[in-house]
């Protein structure tokens, strides 16, 4: 099964140059902060026969890089495959049909079709349209938010929800033995366990002419606990280390696992949240699949006490995730 979005189909703005507000300043761009090149992001084997070097593997990744590529996480081939194809179907169609999809913030429902071609703080705008909306837990599921084009969408969608949960589960797990904790459900307990919430956003970013002068999504880390991303085979992911960014390269059929804001707060710093953009081809239409897992908003976050110590005081608050979200969104300090 394969599909590719209609390069013709997409903005208008990406057959000439592009208005000056999606521009950024110099000191921005990726034309001026060019990446490195050549350096893999950890890749982590959940095939690993060794625990223990599984364990010291994932810490390692999770506490220098906060970035890794999973391979041998059991979701089969043929599902990513039809992941891909099912959201790709979605943004090939008109412009008016997507609208039928559309979010409306105003009235407080984020889920559907949107853009992020606005104005943000900076007063330029990122270069992606996505659509949003929430997978897991089934109760707070509104399947009416979900693309009613291809028909295969929600099939696909929620057997792909069953195997990403068990990967996140999996990934708590492991990490809550590598930090040490005294029991390997904590993390996931602490999350919300099966409530734990899963959102999917389909970020996609359409051919653009100067794609060295903007960026598809401007450098930030993500709110949540892990980020599970699968991409295209267009690059356009880069993170932040050292000092520099770094290009990462895909693997075919490889999870990209962002550690998100969440996990740094619960390990009291020891795992990384990583920073990341996005930036665009000029000739490609690059996607990407992310899942959030999120703690439910009435879950409180803050420094497991088994890693807070007099060398080690707590380097964060605990609060709701409903209102670390909000200082977020409104990037109020937290």
């Amino acid at each position: 099964m394969s599909s590719t979005v209609d390069e013709k189909s997409v903005h208008k703005e990406s057959i000439s140059n592009q208005p000056e507000h999606f521009m950024r300043s110099e000191n921005e761009t990726p034309e001026c902060i060019q990446a490195i090149e050549g350096i893999q992001v950890p890749v982590i084997s959940l095939s690993q026969p060794n625990k223990d070097v599984l364990l010291h593997e994932l810490l390692k990744a999770c506490t220098e890089w906060g970035i890794f590529a999973l391979t041998d996480h059991g979701i089969p081939q043929s599902l990513l495959e039809q992941l891909r194809f099912v959201g790709e179907e979605f943004f090939n169609l008109s412009e008016e049909e997507k609208q039928k999809h559309a979010s409306n913030p105003s009235s407080g429902n984020f889920e559907g079709y949107a853009t992020k071609m606005v104005r943000n703080y900076g007063e330029k705008i990122e270069w992606v349209d996505y659509y949003f909306h929430l997978m897991h837990p089934p109760c707070k599921v509104n399947h009416q938010t979900w693309p009613e084009h291809p028909p295969s969408y929600r099939n696909v969608t929620e057997e792909y929800t069953k195997e990403v949960l068990r990967v996140n589960f999996t990934i708590l797990e492991l990490l809550s033995e590598g930090l040490g904790l005294e029991d390997k459900s904590i993390l996931k307990s602490k999350l919300g366990g099966e409530e734990i919430e899963l959102e999917m956003k389909i970020n996609m970013y359409p051919p653009c002419p100067q794609p060295q002068l903007v960026l598809g999504v401007e450098p930030h880390t993500d709110m949540s606990a892990l980020t599970i991303l699968v991409p295209n085979d267009v690059p356009g992911l880069q993170v932040w280390k050292d000092g520099n960014w770094i290009a990462v390269d895909c693997l075919p059929n490889a999870l990209y696992v962002h550690i998100g804001d969440q996990i740094e707060v619960l390990s009291n710093g020891k795992c990384k949240s990583v920073l990341h953009r996005s930036l665009v081809n000029e000739e490609r239409t690059r996607m990407s699949w992310a899942v959030f897992s999120t703690p439910p908003q009435d879950a409180v976050i803050g420094p497991l006490q088994s890693l807070v110590n007099d060398e080690n005081p707590s380097k964060y608050s605990s609060k709701t995730f409903a209102e670390y979200r909000y200082r977020k969104i409104n990037r109020l300090p937290q």
